[in-house]
């Protein structure tokens, strides 16, 4: 990772970006939920900041994808990146509304709707193919690194000073990483033909790109979804996504129920579990980065069998010892799985597109969280919570069934691209 950092200035200063913003984001995960809880004194209150989270994604996904693909992202992520600052310094400033709270999660959430899809788009334009994986790894790693290390060290800075101080550190993040942002220079992608230039039939064909700027309007946020309709292993992945979003939404939201309620643990227990997710997560792609493969199936769908049979696992086992250790598991899953999803967006999508293909994952998986979300507190209700679980694992295990029936994509499509193009 030190290698490519030094090879690569651009990514290098979009890394450091990443970082800085991502650790702004620890403190502020922790002092919104802390303070929101305060001013509800509910966990409903808790659970309604999620959903003004969420909601942005649904309203305004598409719209967001369009814009990053219309404008330089670059751009796009230094705007984002001042408007959510300003949000933050508002909740440092003012916190004693959970109206406000609510606002700002909106508003934060809608920034981060426009900032992540630009990175993932941007990346393939500072690193080289062959090096997108690892390039993912390390943005990967060092977030999830940021939310280990930084999480308790925010609940140290909120015990002793209040909120304010930690909205502040998360405003000041923004700015800097705006200011890493504003002075980043990267060369222009090279358009690619038109669906009609390449042979139908061929998985990993090039779906159309506009070829400067993408029209206007619903016809432009179409065009995104036709390069994931184009692509048979991009399709099904979509599919893959809808059913892991509808298990994982509810699971994760759900954890500290599992913990209480099956595993017989309090606060310091399920922050064990959390931190066994962390460890996972953070581990998954720094040991295994090159094995990775964009587009195969084993890497792209695997990690959710995996994941399933955690999930079985947790519903059937009450020991703590165990839960943790299929937790560190379930973390290598998910990082690995996020990895080489990442990477095969960005090797298959043409880059005029690559922000709406982005924004409508987005857009698809938290819809289907939000749903599972409601759905798993009602079955949580009725049935307990060892039944949320137990669903949750047999949907993973459904997901992996159906991204495996799928083909090997033949590495370097981009390569495909260019040469169709010549």
């Amino acid at each position: 990772m030190l290698a490519l950092l030094r090879r690569r200035p651009a990514f290098r200063r979009l890394f450091a970006a990443h970082a800085v913003s991502r650790a702004g984001d620890a403190f502020n995960t922790v002092a919104l939920v802390v303070l929101v809880l305060r001013l509800t004194g509910s966990g409903a209150g808790v659970a309604a900041t999620v959903a003004f989270e969420i909601v942005p994604f649904l309203l305004l996904g598409p719209v967001a994808g369009l814009v990053v693909d219309r404008w330089p992202r670059r751009d796009v992520m230094v705007v984002a990146d001042l408007g959510r600052a300003g949000l933050a310094a508002l909740l440092a400033l003012s916190h004693g509304s959970v109206g406000l709270a609510y606002a700002v999660a909106f508003g934060l959430s809608t920034g981060s709707l426009l900032f992540n899809p630009a990175a993932s788009a941007l990346v393939p334009d500072t690193v080289e193919e062959d090096e997108l994986v690892e390039a993912n790894a390390g943005l990967w790693s060092v977030a999830v690194m940021a939310q280990i290390v930084l999480a308790p060290t925010a609940g140290a800075v909120i015990a002793a000073f209040g909120v304010g101080p930690a909205f502040a550190v998360n405003a000041a993040s923004y700015v800097v990483s705006a200011a890493l942002l504003w002075r980043l220079r990267v060369p222009a992608p090279a358009s690619r033909p038109s669906l009609e230039d390449i042979p139908p039939g061929i998985e990993g064909a090039c779906p159309p790109e506009p070829p400067v700027g993408p029209p206007r309007g619903w016809p432009g946020v179409w065009a995104g979804l036709s390069a994931v309709r184009a692509d048979p292993l991009l399709t099904r992945l979509a599919v893959v996504q809808a059913l892991a979003a509808l298990s994982a939404g509810a699971t994760s939201g759900l954890l500290v129920v599992l913990a209480a309620d099956w595993l017989d643990v309090g606060p310091s227990g399920f922050g064990a579990l959390l931190a066994a997710i962390g460890v996972g997560a953070a581990a998954g792609p720094l040991l295994l980065r090159r094995r990775i493969r964009p587009g195969h199936p084993a890497w792209l769908f695997g990690p959710f069998a995996l994941r399933g049979g955690v999930d079985l696992l947790l519903a059937a086992v009450s020991s703590p010892l165990v839960a943790g250790g299929a937790l560190l598991l379930y973390g290598v899953g998910t990082s690995t799985g996020m990895v080489a999803y990442q990477s095969t967006l960005q090797t298959a999508v043409p880059a005029g597109v690559r922000g709406r293909a982005f924004a409508f994952y987005d857009v698809m998986w938290n819809g289907a969280r939000l749903a599972s979300l409601g759905v798993g507190g009602l079955l949580a209700a009725a049935i307990g919570i060892r039944a949320v679980y137990l669903a949750g694992g047999l949907l993973l295990l459904a997901a992996a069934a159906v991204g495996l029936q799928s083909t090997v994509r033949r590495p370097n499509s981009s390569a495909l691209c260019s040469s169709n193009s010549s």
